[in-house]
């Protein structure tokens, strides 16, 4: 082994540390903004936090790009959101029951259904590309989102039952700021230390660009989301991880993509209409699931876990 390897692993351990101490640090200060401000966690999990562990996709999907290599832009997208949907959750579920009020959930599980299905739509339009004006639309679709979950947040806002005790418990509004932004910054930071490193040696093994998109990347982008969630799941916070799961879906989709659609055109492999629609089908299986049982356990967690090494597995076989 080369000395640039080692210092590549070394480097990748170091960002896996980082993402597990910033996510634990930032899923406690985000519960208590949740606790302090009377909201709901899962507001909390589909906005700060989803966004907050999506800055690695916001990366690495806008540099792609600007770079022009907009196949890796939208493999990594797609990817993280397979990842994201399929094994996060899936893993999640295998360690702890999810319970959750479906109508708290149900309706944004649906925008990132939407969300898959205009995008695999632009692809069909452009034919080998999504079109600025594509870009537009998920931006559109995203703002709109965003508004509504505003209001929605102020609508519910002294809902959750938090005792004045509780409350009084929790360190000073500005600290938990403060400690919120220090856990995104070692996710962010870590986020990039596993991706470069973990993309460098896959290149150096001769790794082709889509199964770096759809692998590499993509798990790499979505490992914030991933120690945040399982943090998250060990603590109880049920509706705070699948609120991060499906509004860093939502974000990753409508907001990336559409800021990187607009600043180029994102050409793409046809071989990612495959990967969209499995992401499509995926997300109904869940969402069965969360109509049906009304909560996530092991076997379903096992199911959409094994969906998503047989997928993996049927790619790396292309």
């Amino acid at each position: 082994m080369s000395n640039g390897l080692i210092l590549e692993v070394l480097l990748l351990l170091a960002g896996f540390v980082m993402l597990i101490k910033g996510a634990d640090i930032f899923v406690n200060a985000s519960v208590g903004i949740a606790k302090k401000l009377k909201v709901p966690t899962v507001i909390i999990g589909l906005t700060i936090v989803a966004m907050g562990t999506g800055t690695p996709e916001v990366v690495i999907t806008i540099t792609a790009s600007i770079q022009g290599a907009g196949a890796l832009a939208v493999s990594n997208i797609v990817g993280s959101n397979i990842f994201n949907l399929m094994f996060i959750i899936g893993l999640c579920a295998m360690i702890r029951a999810l319970k959750f009020e479906v109508h708290q959930i149900a309706k944004e599980f649906w925008l990132s259904i939407i969300a898959a299905v205009i995008l695999i739509g632009l692809m069909f339009i452009g034919g080998t590309h999504v079109p600025r004006w594509g870009g537009a639309v998920l931006l559109a679709v995203f703002t709109v989102y965003l508004i509504l979950l505003i209001r929605k947040a102020k609508k519910v806002q002294g809902g959750e039952d938090h005792s004045d005790e509780e409350i009084s418990k929790l360190k000073p509004m500005p600290i938990i700021i403060l400690l919120a932004l220090l856990g995104c910054g070692l996710i962010i930071i870590g986020g990039k230390f596993v991706v470069d490193n973990a993309t460098q040696i896959a290149l150096d093994l001769g790794v082709t660009e889509r199964i770096i998109g759809l692998t590499i990347v993509a798990i790499g982008t979505s490992l914030p989301e991933l120690i945040t969630s399982l943090v998250a799941c060990k603590k109880g916070e049920n509706e705070f991880a699948l609120g991060n799961i499906i509004g860093s879906s939502i974000f990753n989709i409508m907001f990336i993509l559409g800021v990187a659609g607009i600043i180029n055109p994102l050409e793409f492999d046809s071989a990612l209409l495959f990967d969209t629609v499995f992401l499509i089908v995926g997300s109904f299986v869940a969402l069965i699931f969360v109509y049906t049982s009304k909560r996530l356990a092991r076997p379903e967690g096992t199911i959409m876990a094994l969906m998503y090494v047989g997928y993996m597995i049927y790619i790396l076989m292309q």
